[in-house]
């Protein structure tokens, strides 16, 4: 994975802590865990909030040096990403096309199931998380339709924890499996590590970090 520096990483987690997306507590995930820890990207649910956000996936992006020429949303998240980020690129001097699907095709109109851009040259994928990394097949079998070539993945942040396949613990993550399987590099603005960290040098949520510690030490990679 390619991550941000240290410091983009610990403000992007205090961003997401006050935003009240990322919380704590007792949460079950998709896998079926019990985890100490939950984030909602869909909680980014203001013009300042996303606006921030955007600048977090920008500066990441930009930071990393992977080259795409265009962005694609994979519905519902990543279409409201994929906007938010084209336009904060933009702003920054690197003005990128951007296009998304949808769930069901459409009959009338413009037909199909792609919307926005021509879908061409090098598709970067953007999406809060990568849970299973069904979204990023799903987005590769589109993106590879339409004659294009997936470049990588940018995520809010990487759980870093065990994939589970059929109910079975794996020794690598989603994240993992989608550079290694997929050959495709992930850009993640921050990874658990890096809310440990910040659960360290944050005392009024100290309470919480054995529960995290504890967690990735059984499902982390």
């Amino acid at each position: 994975m390619q991550s941000s520096s240290q410091p983009l990483a610990q403000e992007f987690v205090a961003f997401a802590v006050e935003a009240g997306v990322l919380r704590f507590g007792e949460f079950k995930t998709k896998a079926g865990r019990l985890s100490p820890y939950f984030f909602n990207a869909g909680l980014f649910d203001d013009g300042a909030k996303l606006g921030r956000l955007a600048g977090f996936y920008a500066e990441s992006l930009i930071a990393s040096g992977l080259a795409f020429d265009m962005i694609f949303g994979p519905a519902y998240k990543g279409i409201t990403l994929a906007a938010a980020v084209s336009i904060e690129l933009a702003r920054r001097g690197h003005n990128k096309p951007y296009a998304y699907n949808r769930k069901e095709a459409k009959d009338h109109g413009e037909g199909g199931t792609l919307v926005g851009a021509p879908v061409k040259g090098r598709v970067l994928i953007i999406d809060d998380v990568i849970s299973a990394g069904t979204s990023v097949r799903e987005s590769l079998q589109m993106i590879e339709a339409a004659g294009a070539t997936p470049c990588g993945v940018a995520i809010a942040l990487d759980r870093q924890e065990k994939a589970a396949e059929n109910g079975v613990d794996q020794p690598w993550s989603a994240v993992q499996d989608v550079q290694n399987r997929l050959g495709l590099p992930v850009v993640a603005i921050a990874g658990l590590a890096d809310l440990l960290a910040y659960l360290d040098a944050a005392p009024a949520l100290a309470a919480h970090r054995p529960a995290v510690q504890a967690y990735r030490e059984r499902y982390g990679v």
